[in-house]
């Protein structure tokens, strides 16, 4: 799972997400922007977790932070996007990237 959404980062490509929420335990699938993997600021545990923005979520898009054992599954789609559509901040990311000056 990791592997992929490294890649989803690195070839800036979308992806599809099985996870369990933590609100309800059910099943979900989302399309989400990889943005980076790693000890959250928010949250303050010192846990690892994988970020994403939220696409379809029916809430709207929102940020997605979850850990992984939260994670069962994470496809790559054919579909490419850019940084610029998402990225609206001066970013400090963990994970390494070639987003240009979104990077």
């Amino acid at each position: 799972m990791l592997k992929n959404f490294l890649e989803g980062i690195h070839k800036k490509r979308y992806l599809s997400v099985d996870f369990i929420a933590k609100e309800d335990s059910l099943l979900r699938n989302r399309k989400c922007v990889p943005f980076d993997y790693g000890i959250s600021r928010k949250y303050r545990d010192d846990k690892d977790r994988f970020h994403f923005l939220d696409l379809n979520s029916p809430d709207g898009k929102h940020n997605l932070s979850i850990l992984p054992e939260q994670v069962k599954k994470v496809e790559i789609l054919d579909e490419s996007f850019d940084p610029k559509d998402y990225v609206s901040w001066t970013p400090n990311w963990i994970v390494k990237r070639d987003w240009g000056v979104y990077s």
